[in-house]
């Protein structure tokens, strides 16, 4: 949590705590990122890291669905990038197995951070490419 405030920090973005129609939000225009309240640990760093993202690949909001989508993944594989290493990921593997919600709390993020960084393994290493 302390690298992602400290990106904060650096990117000249404020963080709040607020609650709204999600657990969390970025307004370009106010550089602000909401927060819902009371959130676990491992959905407050997972919730901060995507909105992270969206500040930092320059989302603006769309009413756009498939632009909305296309942004929605992109800063969820952002945020995993930040949130998870390949040998964290392996072992939280051999200990947790392949279940989703297992790897997730083992890794202390939230599912939709490890659906993302599976996709990006899918990328780099797709079935049959050897």
């Amino acid at each position: 949590m302390d690298r992602l405030l400290r990106l904060v920090e650096e990117h000249g973005l404020r963080v709040i705590e607020r609650p709204g129609p999600s657990c969390g939000g970025f307004e370009p225009t106010t550089s602000t990122i909401r927060l819902a309240p009371g959130m676990s640990a491992r959905t407050a760093c997972s919730v901060l890291a995507h909105e992270l993202a969206h500040a930092v690949l320059g989302h603006a909001p769309t009413a756009d669905p498939v632009l909305r989508a296309r942004q929605e993944h992109r800063a969820d594989e952002w945020a995993a990038r930040q949130l998870i290493t390949p040998g964290a990921y392996a072992q939280a593997e051999r200990v947790r197995g392949p279940h989703l919600a297992s790897l997730a709390f083992e890794l202390g993020v939230t599912v939709e951070i490890v659906s993302a960084y599976q996709r990006m393994l899918v990328r780099a290493h797709p079935l049959g490419a050897d």
